[in-house]
C-alpha cells in the first residue's frame, strides 16, 4: 500500500491543498520516481584492455602527471565542465525551510537543466548544516571536483556571506542564481522594455519590492548597468539611510540606492516611477500601479501569485512581464545560468565578475532582436539561441575582464 503524502504546498497558491493525495495518480511523483538524474560513463569497459586504461594501471600515468602538474586536471578528469549544485535546504522555491532531503528534487532539477540548457553536467549536494561557516569550509573541501559552484535556495541573509567566503576562498567560479541569474534576466527584460518605448536605463526610476537575495542583486546590477534610480522596499517601507533598523547588507543597499531620497511606503515610491519589480510575494494595489508614470513597465515576478496580476497590471503598463511561464515574458533564471557557467567554464575563469553578469544580460537582450514587442522583451527559454549566446558572451567578457585561463 501506498504511504499518504500530505501536499507540503503552504502558500495558498493555486492547486495548494492540505488535504492527502495519492502518489500513484500524480504525474509528478511518476517523473521523480527513481529520482531524474544518473551517472554515465563517457568511454567503454568492454574487456581488460579498456578495463587497464580506465582504472588500473593506466589510470596511475594520469594521477601522476597531474601531480606534477596540477592545471592537468582539467583536461583529463570532468572538473572543466562540471559544477556542484550547493544548498541547505532554507528557501526553496515556494516552499521556504523544508530541509536538505525535502530540496533534492529542486537540486536534481536544476542539474538537469544545466545539461539540457547549457551541456554543463551538474551535481546535486543538500548539506545537512545551516551554519555559514560549515557550508563554507564544506564547499571548500568538495571544490577540487568541480568547476564551480551555484548556491541554490539558501535564504537570506546568509546566503550573501555563503557566496563572498566561498568567492574569497576558492579560484572557480561562485554564483548564487537566485541572486545573479534573476539580476541577469530583469535586466535583459528592462533593457528592451526600455529600447521599445524609445527609452535608456538611464531614463528610468525604478521600485523594487523585496529587499532579500534577489531583490538585492537586481538593484545592484541595475545600477551597474546605468538605471537612473532604483528605490528598494521591504516590509518596512523603502530602505533609506533615515532607518535605524537595516540590517548590514541593508544599510550597505541604502548607500547605493534611492538616490532621489524617498522614505515612506512602496505605493509612495511607486508614484511617477517607470519600472515595478516584485521579487517579495506581497500584493500591491491597483491604486499604486495606476499612479504609475506613463508607458511604465511592471515586473511582478513572485511564483504562484504576482504582486499585481497580469490583467490589472496591463491597465497601465506599456510591459508587463512575471515569474510564471503560462503568461508573456516570463522571467526565468533558467535563461541564464546554464550559458554563464557554459562560458566560464569554456575559458577557466577564476570567478563571475559583474561584467560578465551584464555580457549575459546584453546577449539574452539581444536574441529578441527585431521581433521585439510589448508581450515580446525576453526569449523563451527554449530558444536555441540563448545559451549559445550567453556562452559566447561571457567567456568573451572573462577574457576582457582578466579572469580567463585559457
Amino acid at each position: 500500500m501506498a504511504a499518504e503524502i500530505v501536499n507540503p504546498r503552504t502558500d495558498g497558491g493555486e492547486g495548494s491543498s492540505d488535504e492527502p493525495f495519492d502518489p500513484a495518480f500524480d504525474p509528478a511523483f511518476a517523473l521523480h520516481r527513481g529520482g531524474k538524474m544518473a551517472v554515465q560513463a563517457t568511454v567503454p569497459v568492454r574487456d581488460k584492455d579498456d578495463l587497464s586504461l580506465a582504472y588500473t594501471p593506466g589510470v596511475a600515468k594520469v594521477c601522476s602527471a597531474i601531480a606534477e602538474q596540477p592545471e592537468l586536471v582539467h583536461d583529463y578528469t570532468w572538473k572543466s565542465q562540471v559544477v556542484a549544485v550547493v544548498t541547505d535546504g532554507t528557501a526553496v522555491l515556494g516552499l521556504g525551510d523544508i530541509g536538505p532531503e525535502a530540496s533534492l528534487p529542486v537540486m536534481e532539477g536544476k542539474a538537469i537543466l544545466f545539461k539540457q540548457f547549457g551541456g554543463v553536467d551538474a551535481v546535486p549536494i543538500a548539506l545537512a548544516t545551516t551554519d555559514v561557516d560549515e557550508i563554507v569550509d564544506t564547499v571548500v573541501r568538495l571544490a577540487p571536483s568541480f568547476g564551480g559552484v551555484n548556491l541554490e535556495d539558501i535564504s537570506a541573509p546568509r546566503c550573501f556571506d555563503v557566496e563572498r567566503k566561498l568567492q574569497e576562498r576558492l579560484d572557480i567560479p561562485v554564483f548564487h542564481d537566485d541572486q545573479h541569474g534573476t539580476a541577469v534576466v530583469t535586466l535583459a527584460a528592462l533593457r528592451n522594455a526600455a529600447k521599445l518605448t524609445g527609452r535608456g536605463l538611464g531614463d528610468l526610476r525604478a521600485v523594487i519590492s523585496g529587499a532579500g537575495a534577489a531583490g538585492v542583486a537586481i538593484a545592484k546590477m541595475l545600477l551597474e548597468a546605468g538605471l537612473g534610480d532604483v528605490a528598494v522596499a521591504d516590509r518596512k517601507g523603502i530602505v533609506s539611510r533615515d532607518r535605524d533598523d537595516l540590517t548590514p547588507v541593508k544599510r550597505e543597499l541604502a548607500e547605493l540606492t534611492n538616490r532621489a531620497g524617498l522614505s515612506g511606503s512602496l505605493e509612495t515610491a511607486l508614484a511617477g516611477a517607470d519600472v515595478f519589480i516584485g521579487v517579495s510575494g506581497g500584493t500591491v494595489p491597483e491604486a499604486a500601479i495606476a499612479a504609475m508614470a506613463p508607458n511604465s513597465f511592471v515586473f511582478a515576478m513572485a511564483n504562484p501569485n504576482p504582486e499585481v496580476h497580469p490583467d490589472v497590471a496591463h491597465k497601465y503598463a506599456a510591459v508587463v512581464a512575471t515569474g510564471r511561464s503560462d503568461y508573456p515574458n516570463q522571467i526565468n533564471n533558467v535563461l541564464a545560468f546554464p550559458g554563464i557557467f557554459a562560458g566560464a567554464l569554456q575559458v577557466r575563469a577564476s570567478r563571475i565578475t559583474e561584467g560578465m553578469k551584464i555580457a549575459a544580460a546584453n546577449a539574452l537582450a539581444d536574441v529578441v532582436g527585431d521581433q521585439l514587442a510589448a508581450d515580446y522583451v525576453i526569449p523563451s527559454p527554449f530558444d536555441e539561441r540563448v545559451a549559445p549566446a550567453v556562452t559566447a558572451a561571457v567567456a568573451a567578457a572573462a577574457r576582457a575582464e582578466g579572469v580567463a585561463r585559457r
